[in-house]
């Protein structure tokens, strides 16, 4: 009895470490739920069906697994995210869902903001001009409040880039926190422009360390060590420093900052590939595929039609007060490999990323016969939000259990497979080889139960 209590506390422990991490998605299901159940049907209405929980309850093929258990019964480790206005998008969000999949408890704020509030991002991103563009990303929510932060409750700091290090170089709240971090030992990973706060802090000075290439001379004028980058996938630890370039390079970033963190990394040496399309969303895209890099897979992107170094323009569907998802330009995302000629059995499993792509992807018949041959084979087929369009055109849902993004409730529910209900909006799915998400906020539980099907395990 005494072993039982334990457990049982050790889990109510665990939800109560992990439901700031949760807030994120929680808040974006509040955002999305009410609008999608006024605009939809009866029948196609996303409210949950209790017969059908209970049925998957008592399913051992499928089973939904929280944020707070991605690697594990307990968050083993517990990062702090220094947020702003305008920091890059995908060097927040990245780092992120990457370490929440893993495990790890992140709570993310913002000087003079509060758990539930927003931060505004950016895309950047480098083109045919002297410097890099700029464009408006997702909306990214916090999820604990930076007045609230207990410094001794976080094991390392996660610093994004973008512009909003600019300013919170300048606020004294940030800097004091930074020192703390740096004067305690704890790991520190910083990308792109974040090293303005390094600089600012004075953590810097005889550190060997990088950034995007106009923050050198601030960097060099702190007494630091500067490593020149040669390209924009560079990154340099030094003690419990790890410094980066541009999110180019997170799959290294995030590995080292693991590393700081104590972690180590299992079952790596898989094969993954990525079915890409011109405007996938972004998030669905970027996040895992960087994930999967981050624990050392060989991971490649295809399109059909375009080659290795071509590239898919992407979107950004975000929910925005409008009755359905807003739309902006995100970043091009280079391939990495020839559609032509594929050889899809040297690969362990595949990711379908949602967005507007699978509509018609889901036309292609290579594209359907690719599919088929992963699922035929029962290799791990990821596929998330409107990714589901592709699997129904391939006649592989039947009998299938599985969400989407519950506009695509139709697609799965005549194809044969029965509809889980994705309430809240980050909820995953895994039955047999299959695994389901119906969007990005959901994209912890989404890595998380792909790495469960390839055996890959992230422990501290």
């Amino acid at each position: 009895m005494g072993s039982a209590r334990r457990d049982r506390q050790d889990r109510l422990d665990s939800d109560a470490e992990a439901s700031r991490s949760r807030r994120f998605c929680h808040v974006r299901a509040r955002q999305i739920y009410p609008v999608l159940h006024s605009v939809l049907p009866p029948s196609l209405s996303p409210l949950p069906d209790k017969a059908l929980l209970r049925q998957e309850q008592s399913d051992d093929s499928l089973y939904y697994r929280q944020s707070e258990t991605m690697a594990g019964s307990k968050p083993q480790r517990r990062v702090l995210l220094l947020c702003g206005d305008y920091m890059e998008d995908y060097e927040v969000m990245v780092p992120f869902q990457a370490l929440l999949a893993y495990g790890v408890s992140v709570d993310a704020v913002c000087p003079g903001k509060k758990a539930g509030d927003a931060c505004r991002t950016a895309v950047h991103q480098m083109g045919a001009h002297q410097t890099y563009s700029e464009s408006r990303g997702h909306n990214f929510t916090l999820n604990a409040t930076f007045a609230e932060i207990e410094f001794n409750a976080y094991d390392g700091l996660v610093i994004p880039g973008g512009r909003a290090p600019e300013y919170l170089a300048m606020d004294q709240s940030v800097v004091d926190l930074v020192s703390k971090f740096s004067h305690a030992g704890k790991p520190i990973a910083s990308i792109c422009h974040g090293q303005l706060i390094l600089a600012a802090a004075n953590v810097v000075k005889g550190r060997k360390c990088t950034a995007f290439a106009p923050v050198g001379p601030v960097l060099i004028a702190a007494g630091a060590h500067w490593v020149e980058p040669e390209n924009m996938s560079l990154c340099i630890t030094d003690g419990n420093l790890v410094t980066g370039v541009a999110y180019t390079g997170h799959p290294e970033f995030i590995q080292s900052f693991v590393k700081a963190l104590g972690g180590s990394i299992t079952g790596s040496e898989k094969r993954i590939l990525f079915l890409c399309g011109d405007y996938m969303e972004d998030y669905e895209v970027t996040v895992p595929f960087q994930s999967l890099q981050a624990l050392g897979c060989h991971v490649d992107a295809v399109c059909p039609k375009k080659k290795s170094g071509d590239t898919c323009p992407t979107a950004i569907h975000d929910f925005e007060g409008d009755q359905t998802y807003s739309e902006k330009p995100g970043h091009d995302f280079t391939l990495t490999a020839d559609f032509e000629g594929l050889d899809a059995s040297s690969y362990d499993a595949l990711v379908i990323p949602g967005g507007r792509a699978p509509e018609y992807l889901a036309l292609d018949g290579k594209v359907i016969a690719l599919v088929k041959d992963f699922m035929e084979a029962k290799k791990p087929v990821a596929s998330i939000c409107h990714g589901q369009q592709i699997l129904s055109a391939a006649g592989v849902l039947k009998g299938k259990k599985c969400t989407a993004y519950p506009a695509v409730k139709l697609n799965v529910v005549l194809a044969g497979a029965t509809w889980l209900e994705p309430d809240p909006i980050d909820r995953c799915f895994t039955d047999g080889n299959l695994v389901t998400g119906a969007a990005w906020p959901g994209h912890p539980e989404f890595i998380s139960q792909l790495m469960a099907l390839l055996g890959i395990k992230v422990t501290f």
